[in-house]
């Protein structure tokens, strides 16, 4: 009997060892495969880090990308820009007025501090025969004068475009009228196309308006003076001018008296006419003038009684 329980408890004492081992095995089996998942996520993991990732797919990337593109772009934007400005301030701007005509006496008196040693150049009933070559010889000494057309010389396509040539060089249109008659002659319509109709035919020749007028003989009216105002023109007769007495249809006694009269003096409005022998006398009065310390009036330079109050 004794022999019998002892064998059975050495079985159950066998039985339990089996279980407790095999628990082990499957805790030990199942801790190598947990390792081994650890492994391979490991791996997994360094794979990825091993992968190049391309500028595109990395988000802190494509800011970089897209704040140089939009600072390329600004600064192209910029340039235009700047180069706009540019082209801007190279333009060449009007020059301000720095002289006014005195409404009594015709000279120019100027504003300011600008020079008063100047004179005027006009040249009357243009383009007759020689205005072209006038301009020719003004354009080579290097200074200008204001030639006051009249209609009847503004008829064929040849003298539209001595005109237009004259313009072209650089010299401004005056208003002489149409036809060249007394002013206090006229009824107002008739003084209203003389001047108006003028204006027009110029315009149409040069693209630009008359911005001076002289009356024929310088016989103003009030309705004309009005008128001329109104067409945004500045009206002016002269200091003097001798071209049309006989004594001085001559160049040499013309240029000698043009530039040696007791009437020459600061602001002198000096008047000629489109004749041979003022085309001939031109250069040495021109000549004459400066070697007496005269500067030549750039006619652009003229503005209205209204700019010098400004001014003041």
């Amino acid at each position: 009997m004794k022999k019998w329980i002892l064998s059975a408890s050495l079985l159950l004492l066998l039985v339990a060892c089996g279980q407790n081992g095999q628990v082990e095995n499957e805790q030990n089996s199942s801790s190598e495969n947990q390792a081994e998942e650890n492994d391979s996520v490991v791996e997994e993991d360094e794979k990825e880090k091993d992968v190049p990732v391309s500028n595109t797919e990395d988000p802190k990337k494509e800011p970089e990308e897209e704040e140089v593109a939009d600072s390329e772009e600004d600064q192209n934007e910029k340039e235009k820009e700047d180069s706009g400005n540019e082209d801007q301030v190279q333009e060449p701007s009007p020059e301000e007025p720095q002289y006014v005509v005195n409404p009594t006496t015709s000279a120019l008196e100027p504003i300011g501090d600008a020079n008063s040693e100047v004179v005027l150049l006009t040249i009357d009933d243009a383009p007759d025969w020689y205005a072209l070559e006038m301009a020719t010889t003004l354009k080579e000494l290097g200074v200008k004068a204001i030639f006051f057309v009249n209609g009847h010389f503004l008829e064929t396509e040849e003298e539209q475009g001595v005109l237009k040539t004259i313009y072209e060089m650089g010299f401004p249109i005056g208003n002489h009228t149409m036809t060249h008659k007394s002013l206090r002659q006229l009824t107002e319509e008739e003084q209203y196309e003389e001047i108006v109709l003028l204006s027009d035919r110029v315009e149409e020749i040069t693209g630009e308006r008359p911005r001076f007028f002289r009356a024929p003989f310088g016989t103003n009216t009030d309705y004309a003076l009005e008128l001329v105002k109104q067409e945004g023109m500045i009206a002016m007769n002269w200091t003097y001018g001798y071209d049309w007495e006989t004594d001085y249809m001559d160049a040499e006694a013309l240029a000698d008296i043009m530039v040696n009269t007791e009437f020459l003096n600061s602001g002198a409005n000096l008047l000629m006419h489109d004749r041979e022998w003022t085309k001939d006398a031109l250069s040495d009065i021109v000549k004459g003038l400066q070697g007496k310390g005269y500067e030549i009036l750039d006619p652009d330079l003229i503005g209205t009684e209204d700019d010098s109050v400004e001014t003041e």
